[in-house]
């Protein structure tokens, strides 16, 4: 019970971190173009884990029969799902974004049972419903522009990608460092996206603003290192299935963050949605393990 506890605020806090990841994103994208503030983000995180690594003295070894699932972890997850995640939130609506990256839990399902022969339990059926309505509740499902069909195409890969990712991590063994894994892991994507960067299409003389660098410093240390080493050891703790109920907290914290700072209205459907999702993170913690 200790360990699904302690497992569920590592998931909780990652998924918050990001929900407030969108209102830096709006920021930060008007100076710094996509591609290129996913890989200066990347930079920024390496820099991050290998001063936190090197001071607490990691080990930095890992069996050559692990390299494959670290490269794909770092390609799928780190490159692949983040870069189509924020190309889809540029090209569509907030709303459409919200609801098709909440079927992200519901393939983790799939992929845990594909991968990893978990089990599936009613209790992990009814929690994914319960959350997937509240989200629906949330971010609304009428007066969506569903012409934005190239940022919804880019989303569900985002979706698809991202949980892929999510039951991979399980695949390592879990006495291996998070610090180390995602280090690794962010580094491949750092490497795989370094091709397709322009860095002389950043204005240079912008990033010295305190709410550019600020940002950036965000996006890289607490949304990326901090963020991923917390959902990463989160995974490790939970099954793969039951962990990806948590990441319905990133359109919640989102809505909230949009009505405390950029002063977006909510109404009585959002705190339904929310105590929706909060029953469905509830059934997942009080599962008989």
């Amino acid at each position: 019970m200790k360990n699904t506890l302690l497992g569920s605020l590592y998931l909780i806090l990652a998924s918050s971190i990001w929900g407030g990841m969108y209102v830096v994103v709006k920021v930060v994208v008007s100076v710094i173009p996509l591609l290129e503030l996913v890989w200066m983000r990347y930079l920024v995180a390496i820099v991050a884990l290998l001063f936190i690594g090197l001071l607490t003295k990691q080990n930095w070894r890992i069996e050559k029969r692990y390299f494959l699932i670290i490269i794909a972890i770092g390609i799928i997850g780190n490159a692949i799902s983040i870069v189509a995640q924020e190309t889809g939130t540029m090209l569509s609506t907030a709303q459409m974004g919200a609801m098709i990256t909440s079927s992200t839990p519901a393939f983790m399902v799939i992929f845990a049972r594909l991968i990893l022969k978990e089990r599936l339990t009613l209790k992990k059926g009814i929690s994914v419903c319960l959350a997937t309505m509240g989200v629906l509740l949330i971010v609304g499902i009428g007066d969506i522009n569903m012409s934005s069909k190239l940022g919804g195409i880019s989303l569900f890969i985002a979706a698809v990608t991202w949980a892929l990712m999510s039951v991979l991590v399980k695949r390592l063994p879990s006495e291996y460092s998070q610090i180390v894994v995602t280090t690794y892991s962010i580094l491949v994507a750092l490497i795989v996206l370094t091709p397709f960067v322009e860095l002389q299409k950043v204005n240079l003389s912008q990033l010295t603003h305190p709410a550019i660098w600020g940002g950036l410093l965000y996006l890289g240390i607490i949304s990326t290192a901090s963020g991923f080493l917390l959902w990463n050891r989160g995974l490790q703790m939970l099954n793969a299935s039951s962990g990806g109920i948590f990441f319905f907290f990133q359109p919640l914290v989102g809505t909230l963050l949009g009505w405390l700072i950029l002063g977006e209205s909510i109404g009585v459907t959002f705190w339904i949605g929310t105590i929706l999702i909060f029953a469905g993170v509830l059934f997942v913690i009080f599962e008989k393990q």
